[in-house]
């Protein structure tokens, strides 16, 4: 049977109980109508939402009618749409749950089954595995109940863009022309309508990507993360001088970022779009007064965000990977991502990932910064602020899963002592005493280097511009993927701010980053342990 893993099940549209089909929905919405009831929430209201995949109307009609056959009070969302409407309702319905039919960014032949419980926010543990516990125990004659939308459904979209109006009200400030692809996915219509209502006018869709598609044809793979599935966006942007290019992934719940950099365009990373959220909401919520707000990010995402919020004052957190716990990271939450492209950005609203007021909050910084240089030179100003962050990912592909235990053991019994002219020390977060637990490792180093002669003294670990001798630091966290036979290993080089070229110094630390992820990567090939 397939499992629950993130908030849910993804696999396969294909018969049988390890594919995504009615079959595998029907048993999966009993048992969650069961643990429910079991827990409580007998008759609550269920939010029930779809995207445009293979299958996924279907899927949701199965959902709401079993669930309305259990006697839950079932809101069912009238078209396909982005999966922050169902994390968005459900919190605004005060719903008991929440079921969003998705694959989110997988390959064209997945779907998935993402569920949301109070608040919100994703299940977590036990609920996952007492959930599954329950489906296990689903007979074979399970009663459905037809269900149309009704008034509360079909107000949900409206709702929405009412929030963020409330959110992010239009202003005077210079006009801005954005380029953006929804990625073959469902976010297309309603991230040009929120832009709009934020004063956002000039907007440029990519014309070829922006209508529903479930086999997403003009990508090789429908993440704006994976190399080539922005270059339409890109194009585009460059074709109508854009200052901003926005790109979803197909449900709209994750958004990534291209810029004018230098001659040419690039994607930010997911850690450079956080760093610049968290420093734009930062100077809101500071604004604001009262307790400190906690901002968050996860243990796998860069420090540049949590560095440079700690230093502001603000409660900074780091959580174990899935925003089913940044969103849980404490009170009063103000911001959260990770760098998987996913951005919490309102979360009084929307207590999980979402592109579409992500790409509002980024086109709001990037008017602001429109005449002193755009989202570039917003990110030169974290770097003269708090020193130069190169991140960079590898992920190594396993064919048996005894391999990746095999990776993880070498590197925790054997690791290596030194990287790239660090000196590393390891630390093992499935045994450490504080903190987030998982099966994960990090390794970290620092090195310093003088800036000011003979008899320099440490003065920084984080760059910022001291003077005298300055740290450069190294950063690798590894750990297996949840959802694939995948070894992922994530990489932060920092280095002092060095007053004049920083484009320079990203690209060495670059370099440099991607040396020793060559090296953590080949970690069982090494002969000589003392490497």
């Amino acid at each position: 049977m397939l499992a629950f893993g993130t908030a849910g099940l993804r696999g396969p549209v294909q018969d049988g109980p390890d594919g995504m089909n009615v079959a595998t929905v029907t048993r999966a919405t009993a048992g969650l109508a069961a643990w429910l009831t079991a827990n409580d929430h007998a008759g609550g209201t269920v939010v029930v939402g779809r995207d445009a995949r293979h299958g996924s109307e279907d899927f949701a009609a199965v959902t709401r009618e079993v669930l309305a056959a259990s006697g839950f009070d079932v809101v069912a969302l009238p078209d396909p749409g982005p999966t922050p409407l169902v994390a968005f309702a459900c919190r605004a319905l005060g719903a008991v749950a929440g079921v969003m039919v998705t694959a989110s960014h997988n390959p064209p032949a997945d779907n998935g089954y993402k569920v949301y419980l109070d608040g919100g926010a994703q299940l977590v543990e036990p609920a996952d595995r007492e959930i599954e516990q329950a489906i296990r125990t689903v007979g074979d004659d399970v009663p459905r109940t037809t269900v149309e939308p009704d008034d509360r459904a079909r107000r949900v979209r409206d709702d929405y863009l009412a929030r963020l109006r409330v959110r992010f009200p239009a202003t005077d400030g210079p006009d801005i022309r954005i380029a953006v692809t929804a990625m073959h996915g469902v976010g297309g219509a309603l991230v040009v309508d929120a832009l709009r209502q934020a004063g956002f006018d000039d907007v440029h869709p990519v014309p070829a990507q922006f209508a529903p598609d479930p086999d997403f044809p003009t990508v090789a793979f429908p993440n704006p993360e994976e190399p080539g599935a922005a270059d339409l966006l890109l194009e585009t942007a460059a074709r109508v001088d854009a200052d901003l290019a926005i790109a979803l992934d197909p449900d709209a719940d994750r958004c990534a970022v291209g810029v004018r950099d230098g001659a040419g365009w690039r994607m930010l990373t997911g850690d450079e779009t956080g760093a610049l959220l968290g420093a734009a909401i930062l100077d809101e919520a500071l604004q604001r007064g009262g307790p400190a707000p906690v901002v968050a990010s996860s243990i796998v995402s860069g420090t540049l965000m949590h560095d440079d919020a700690l230093a502001r004052g603000a409660d900074a957190r780091r959580t174990l990977t899935g925003f089913k716990w940044l969103v849980r990271a404490g009170e009063p939450l103000v911001y959260a991502y990770e760098e998987a492209i996913g951005h919490c950005v309102d979360p009084d609203a929307v207590r999980d990932k979402d592109g579409i007021s992500a790409a509002v909050a980024c086109a709001r910084i990037a008017q602001d910064w429109a005449v002193r240089g755009g989202l570039a030179a917003a990110l030169d100003r974290l770097a003269q602020r708090r020193g130069v962050y190169v991140t960079a990912q590898r992920s190594l592909r396993f064919d048996d899963p005894a391999q990746i235990a095999s990776f993880m053991a070498t590197l925790r019994t054997n690791p290596p002592k030194v990287l790239v002219g660090f000196d590393v020390t390891v630390d093992d977060y499935a045994v450490r005493g504080d903190g987030p637990r998982t099966d994960g490792v990090e390794l970290v180093g620092s090195r310093l280097r003088s800036t000011g002669g003979e008899g320099s003294r440490l003065r920084s670990t984080g760059g910022g511009g001291s003077t005298g001798g300055v740290a450069q630091t190294l950063r690798v966290f590894v750990r297996p993927s949840g959802t694939e036979p995948k070894v992922k290993i994530y990489g932060q080089m920092t280095r002092p701010y060095p007053g004049t070229s920083v484009e320079r110094i990203r690209a060495d630390a670059s370099g440099e980053l991607q040396r020793a992820l060559d090296d953590v990567a080949t970690v069982e090939l090494r002969e000589d342990p003392n490497r």
